[in-house]
């Protein structure tokens, strides 16, 4: 088991290092609701958290550092949830006003064009 009293490893600490940045960039991409960035950055969660798991389950890591960042990890992907739902729902708000907008254009114009009889 590892000392948490010892520095990390080198390797470790690039690993750790990897996944801080790697949280830092989807924090960024959430902030900014980049919604493309997201998923891109998504794709590269499992392979920057596997070295992590390994290190762990060989003894290497400090299990408190592991855990602190699946921690933030959860909570991060509890956030991005929840900014995903309400971006959602404010994309329908957004259509439903487009369509209103369409059917009153639509009307207006079928009266204005009718001729009297």
């Amino acid at each position: 088991m590892a000392d948490p009293q010892t520095p990390p490893s080198t390797a470790l600490q690039a690993y750790l290092d990897s996944f801080d940045q790697l949280m830092a960039d989807l924090g960024r991409a959430l902030a900014e609701q980049d919604w493309d960035a997201l998923v891109r950055l998504n794709e590269q969660v499992k392979p920057t958290i596997e070295p992590l798991m390994t290190s762990l389950e060989a003894g290497q890591a400090d299990p408190e550092l592991v855990r602190t960042r699946l921690e933030e990890l959860r909570q991060f992907m509890d956030a991005a949830g929840e900014g995903a739902t309400r971006a959602k729902a404010e994309a329908e708000q957004a259509l439903k006003g487009v369509n209103r907008n369409r059917s009153a254009a639509k009307a207006y114009q079928n009266v204005s064009t009718t001729q009297p009889k």
